[in-house]
């Protein structure tokens, strides 16, 4: 039976032909993105793995390990670009080797990654290679890169060097996982929890569409089919061997588009590995479904497409005389909408109890999605069957009481042709709705200022008094004044308004200094001590000039620095320079950085936000066009013979033709409205249980997306019109 079902697939004549090419070409397309979305969780997790080997620190040695390391990880960078850099000193032969080295450099020498390499070739050597020990020992290899263009560093330096440096620990093994925790922080991408969050739903939102496409792909001609296998049935062929043919047919599709779509997705790898979804590109090798998820698709698409053709058979399956015997289907009842409040219930009981790990918030973030998507599905047909009442009440003309009859009467099928597109309608709110408003909580795109530069003295216990500007400091080119911000001690109280106005400044710096910086905003009239930020900018909200300090001048110098601010021309080469000089005098874990420079990660992150959001969209509606595209099609070729007598008895083609158009766009429109809302519901409630936001309004963009996706909807469905001429002719009519 398997051999003849095989037959009747791939020799069945040109129908059966063009209906496996179409459930190929369906599946190839689903599964080829079910596996880019599950590689790209994948493929986030082993990135950020990739930073876990410089942050070894975390790990400090225990009393007694042979030959323990010395490690420092410093985060530097260079117009505006992050460096990751590992200084160290070898106590031994035994010492272990970070990942991507031939052996540990010695004193004087560093590795450097290949795009470090070029950028060191390519730069003035003040504004750069000073920053490293004379010697290039050589290439860091791909083990030790969180991307193909990171820009990392390992120098060598001796035992003496590193133990008098604050900050510096000893280390006697270098993981290979990021770290779960990071007390005094971390070299690491964006944070992995939330990303891989967000594809997990962006996984399972995209399923949906995919099962709704190839189960559309896979009831193409479903009629024809039906009476074929009732003929089978009527000459003496069991329900086991109905279930078995049909079963065959859709399964070689669905294998064949599995395969097809494997192929897809290993033809692009290379493409989509390298967008910086993450904020940097990922090495091809990352971009990996694993062997879990390889097995899960392999097995899981042609077992979905068996299930879904017996169920559109079953019909079938029962009773010979069942295709003949079709009576009006019951309606929908009210309590369709009742797994969409429970959807969006256990989503909002999620604000203010979520759960702490990331394995616990994808439990629990994921089947609200799904049930609220569920719920859509289900709550579908009693919208279309509402609307379509509405309609008919209201109705002025033959094709649309036609119309809304035969919705009312059956609005399954006239739900099922754009279940579709009110998913995609929905993914494509939630997906909005949430990077909207992470995009503007924390869109930095801004060009910046990088006139001042900053180097915060995170520990206090080792931050230098004295001096602090580094000798030559305001002599190099493009620079104009350096202030020292300090610690107040705590015979400096506070004034009273400190206590009263919720941003003060906290920090003391001589006014004389903070006056050779001409861009900095200046002391008050007559202070020679003023309180400051840090960074000698601070909030926003704080707008006036410095406020007095009563502290004599002369102790100043006295008190331990807080952080080191340098005024620049602006110029990356100034920058940069003041940059090496700073950095050379105080080898810190965080380097001096910029206000620019700290927009421009925010900013690089915000982007990758923006791309994902765009591709989740696109390849929604994408989906749903075609879902669409082969709903109509088939429902035409199933309703040929109605049609064709219609036809026969003087019904215009364009009254057909309008009749079906507000067939598919009734049960679209009411169903899209209550999709959209459902959508932007979930994503705000979503936003405030995992992130406390709010949900932003979705800008014009969202709009001008849905309005073109509701237009190419309109123009697939207009473009199978033209069938309706060729299906419906005299010949249609005939009895068979």
């Amino acid at each position: 039976m398997i051999r003849f079902a095989i037959r009747l697939t791939v020799a069945g004549g040109r129908e059966a032909a063009a209906r496996l090419v179409i459930i190929a070409a369906a599946v190839t397309l689903g599964v080829a993105m079910v596996l880019a979305a599950v590689a790209g969780m994948n493929g986030v997790g082993r990135q950020n793995d990739r930073y876990g080997w410089a942050n070894a620190a975390v790990h400090p040695a225990a009393p007694g390990d042979r030959d323990p390391l010395w490690w420092q990880l410093r985060v530097d960078t260079y117009d505006r670009a992050p460096i990751g850099r590992v200084d160290l000193a070898a106590t031994g032969p035994g010492s272990p080797v970070p990942p991507g080295l031939p052996r540990l450099p010695g004193p004087g020498e560093f590795y450097a990654s290949p795009a470090l390499r070029d950028l060191l070739a390519a730069e003035p050597a003040d504004q750069l290679a000073a920053r490293f020990p004379a010697r290039l020992a050589g290439t860091i290899g791909p083990e030790a890169l969180p991307a193909p263009n990171s820009l990392v560093a390992v120098a060598g330096y001796t035992p003496q060097e590193m133990s008098a440096r604050p900050g510096a620990t000893r280390v006697s093994r270098i993981p290979d996982t990021a770290p779960e925790s990071c007390p005094g922080g971390c070299w690491a991408g964006i944070p992995s929890s939330g990303l891989q969050l967000i594809l997990a739903v962006v996984a399972a939102a995209l399923v949906f569409p995919l099962l709704i496409l190839v189960g559309s792909a896979t009831r193409l001609a479903a009629a024809r089919r039906e009476q074929r296998f009732a003929a089978m049935r009527l000459v003496g062929a069991t329900p086991r061997q109905v279930v078995v043919v049909s079963t065959v047919e859709s399964t070689v599709s669905a294998l064949a588009g599995t395969i097809a779509g494997f192929a897809l997705f290993y033809a692009v790898r290379a493409p989509l590995a390298a967008i910086p979804f993450t904020g940097a590109p990922m090495f091809t090798s990352d971009l990996s479904p694993g062997v879990w998820g390889i097995l899960a698709v392999a097995l899981g698409v042609p077992l979905a497409a068996a299930v879904m053709a017996w169920v559109s058979l079953r019909r079938v399956q029962i009773s010979p005389l069942g295709v003949s015997r079709r009576v009006t289907p019951r309606p929908p009842r009210a309590y369709r909408l009742i797994p969409l409040a429970l959807g969006i219930a256990e989503l909002a009981f999620l604000v203010g109890h979520r759960p702490d790990t990331t394995n616990g918030q994808i439990l629990a973030f994921l089947p609200g999605i799904l049930v609220v998507m569920i719920g859509l599905l289900v709550a579908g047909p009693w919208l279309t069957m509402a609307a379509a009442r509405l309609m008919a009440r209201r109705a002025r003309r033959p094709e649309s009481l036609i119309a809304a009859r035969r919705l009312a009467d059956n609005p399954k099928a006239g739900f099922r042709a754009v279940s579709g597109l009110v998913l995609a309608l929905f993914v494509t709110s939630v997906a909005v709705g949430v990077m909207t408003a992470i995009a503007a909580d924390r869109d930095r795109s801004g060009s910046g200022y990088t006139d001042e530069m900053g180097l915060i003295f995170r520990d206090e216990n080792t931050a230098p008094t004295g001096t602090v500007v580094p000798a030559g400091l305001t002599a190099l080119p493009g620079v104009r004044a350096a202030v020292t911000v300090r610690v107040a001690p705590d015979d400096v109280p506070p004034p009273p308004e400190s206590k009263t106005e919720f941003f003060f400044p906290y920090a003391l710096a001589s006014c004389a200094d903070i006056a050779r910086a001409p861009g900095a905003k200046q002391c008050a009239p007559g202070a020679e001590v003023a309180w400051v930020f840090p960074d000698l900018v601070g909030p926003d909200q704080f707008t006036r000039a410095w406020p007095a300090a009563g502290v004599d001048p002369a102790r100043l110098s006295s008190f331990r620095a807080m952080s080191l601010v340098a005024e620049t021309d602006g110029s990356t080469a100034a920058v940069e320079r003041v940059r090496t000089a700073i950095g050379n005098a105080y080898p810190t874990r965080w380097g001096p950085i910029t206000q620019g420079d700290w927009e421009a990660e925010t900013s690089r992150v915000f982007h990758g936000w923006k791309r994902l959001s765009n591709v989740v969209i696109l390849v929604s509606l994408a989906i749903a066009g075609l879902s669409l595209a082969v709903s109509v099609a088939g429902g035409l070729t199933e309703r040929a013979r109605p049609f064709s007598l219609l036809r026969l008895t003087g019904v215009p083609l364009a009254t057909l033709r309008r009749m079906i158009a507000l067939e598919s766009v009734t049960p679209l429109l009411s169903a899209a409205l209550v999709s959209a809302a459902a959508g932007f519901a979930s994503a705000h409630l979503f936003l405030k249980a995992q992130m406390r936001l709010s949900l932003h309004s979705p800008g014009a963009a969202y709009y001008a997306f849905v309005a073109g996706g509701l237009l190419a909807s309109l123009a697939v469905i207009a473009s199978t019109l033209p069938l309706l001429r060729r299906v419906t002719g005299p010949q249609a009519a005939r009895n068979e």
